[in-house]
């Protein structure tokens, strides 16, 4: 019997997740590569409670991805995690060993870097993360690892946190990364963007948003009127997607 021939599931944890790229993508790979008895679906559940289930409820089940708002909360639920996701405290990729412990690991990073890198050949040396959510750690990870200065901007902040309005000319001028880690701007509710203070944005700039629907959301469209340079978050859910895949077939 071929590797093929086993049916085997593979799905992404999350809540409201009718968007989903990881759907979309993995079952467009399967199918690409003529794996028959692969496919991917969506747990959407409404409470981290309910993740005990899944496996008993889907034997097959090999490896998921894990998207808002569970990449924190999943993790006292898994039987071990990967030294980085312990560092960054959120996971993104889980995948069951052949005794069927959960093991999570963080692909998120290793998405954003290559991504980032890809853009642009001066590495930043300060950055502003805008969002405190498991994104924005995996991403302070990866920049941290560069030698990248990190600030924080949030609307509840925190000690050492910006609220938006202290972001002021010279902390602006300071940066030349701005990353977006909140949701504001997903589809549907594309008119929204982080509140920062837009008229401060120059050619100097890079802004990062890891929304990828649409391709051009608000926060990047004000970044384009003022001369910065942007990216959409993509390519990194193509890089980090396919760690993940990697993972699951190790």
């Amino acid at each position: 019997m071929t590797k093929e021939e086993h049916p085997k599931l593979f799905g992404l944890l999350g809540k409201n997740i009718d968007y989903s790229f990881s759907r979309n993508y993995f079952s467009n790979k399967f199918k690409n590569e003529n794996l028959t008895n692969y496919s991917y679906v969506n747990f959407d559940i409404k409470n981290i409670d309910d993740f005990g289930e899944l496996k008993k409820k889907n034997p097959n089940l090999i490896g998921m991805n894990v998207t808002i708002p569970y990449k924190k909360a999943v993790i006292p639920f898994l039987d071990q995690i990967s030294d980085e996701s312990k560092t960054i405290g959120a996971v993104n990729t889980i995948l069951w060993d052949s005794r069927g412990n959960t093991i999570g690991h963080n692909t998120d990073h290793i998405g954003f870097e290559k991504a980032l890198k890809e853009k642009t050949n001066t590495l930043p040396k300060r950055a502003l993360i805008l969002g405190t959510g498991g994104a924005s750690a995996a991403v302070q990870y990866s920049l941290e690892k560069m030698g990248c200065e990190v600030l924080f901007a949030s609307r509840n902040p925190k000690p050492k946190q910006y609220g938006y309005d202290k972001l002021e000319s010279d902390l602006m001028n300071s940066i030349e990364l701005i990353v977006n880690t909140t949701p504001l701007g997903t589809f549907p509710n594309i008119e929204e963007a982080p509140p920062i203070p837009y008229e401060l944005i120059h050619s100097k700039h890079l802004l990062f948003d890891l929304i990828y629907n649409p391709i051009i959301t608000r926060f990047l469209e004000n970044g384009i009127k003022k001369g910065a340079k942007t990216l959409n978050g993509y390519q990194m859910l193509v890089y980090q997607a396919e760690k993940s895949w990697e993972l699951w077939n190790q």
